[in-house]
């Protein structure tokens, strides 16, 4: 399936609804009763937010195209087996980085990705805080979305920064900071950049940031987005076999470690 334009603007204004949804939350005087109304079972929080952009989202991506089904954080729970037969879906992260929304640092994300035979070949990523939008397909191109001074909307290109010349400016997580991740920021001499949620991938796609390792537990809908506007731009998500992430292929919806790059190069510059 190729995205139409139509298409793909359908799922910009899903995101940005959604986006809206999460703002009256955050926004609201009551935003800590709001907020903390249970913990998923990984102990995250689990917001009214999360859930009002989740059924946001759902709602509309099954309007829009209710021959495709959809895979969300908060509807996780399928019968695996019939999830394994789906070749193509929605896979939705309705607020990617809740914990840096719990710390009012803006620094989190709604995620829209589709899947078609395990590949991330559309996504969207959309930041309610400031308003900033991402989105691409690879093959098509990358793009972050300004409005203009008249309100209109407008598609500025985006690609990755090559060739990555030093300083390297590598993303770490505000919230998971790992050795190994410690450790490659040494071994590199890169500057570290702390940036929450699926930003990194942006940032990448953008030129801002040259690489995003990721040694540690994330899941399918935290990475397909992010995946899809970043090879559009011209980068890669590889496994430590230098595998592309491919989506839906297990049992188990968790990803094992990555490493985002702008530049390919860069990997022959890592530790072994």
């Amino acid at each position: 399936m190729t995205v139409t334009n139509e298409q793909c603007e359908a799922v910009i204004a899903l995101a940005r609804k959604a986006a809206g949804e999460i703002l009256a939350v955050y926004d609201s005087a009551s935003f800590e009763s709001d907020a903390a109304i249970e913990h998923k079972d990984d102990r995250s929080p689990l917001t009214a937010a999360d859930l009002a952009s989740h059924r946001c989202i759902v709602a509309g991506l099954r309007a829009l195209t209710p021959e495709i089904p959809v895979l969300s954080e908060e509807s996780k729970d399928l019968d695996i087996a019939a999830r394994r037969q789906w070749t193509r879906f929605w896979l939705v992260d309705p607020l990617d980085g809740t914990r840096e929304f719990i710390k009012r640092n803006g620094e989190f994300t709604v995620n829209i990705a589709l899947i078609e035979d395990g590949v991330a070949t559309f996504g969207v990523i959309q930041q309610p805080v400031g308003g900033g939008l991402w989105h691409g397909a690879p093959g098509t191109g990358a793009y972050r979305r300004i409005v203009e001074q008249d309100g209109r909307d407008a598609d500025v290109v985006i690609r990755v920064r090559k060739p990555a010349d030093a300083p390297l400016r590598i993303a770490a997580s505000r919230s998971h900071r790992d050795a190994r991740t410690q450790a490659l920021l040494d071994a590199l001499g890169g500057e570290a950049v702390a940036c929450g949620s699926s930003l990194k991938f942006c940032r990448i796609a953008e030129g801002g940031i040259d690489l995003y390792p990721r040694f540690g537990p994330t899941s399918e809908w935290d990475t397909a987005a992010g995946q899809a506007i970043l090879e559009a731009a011209g980068g890669a998500v590889l496994d430590p076999q230098g595998r592309p992430f491919r989506y839906n292929q297990r049992d188990t919806l968790l990803n094992g470690d990555f490493i985002a790059f702008g530049d390919l190069g860069l990997r022959e510059r890592l530790p072994a």
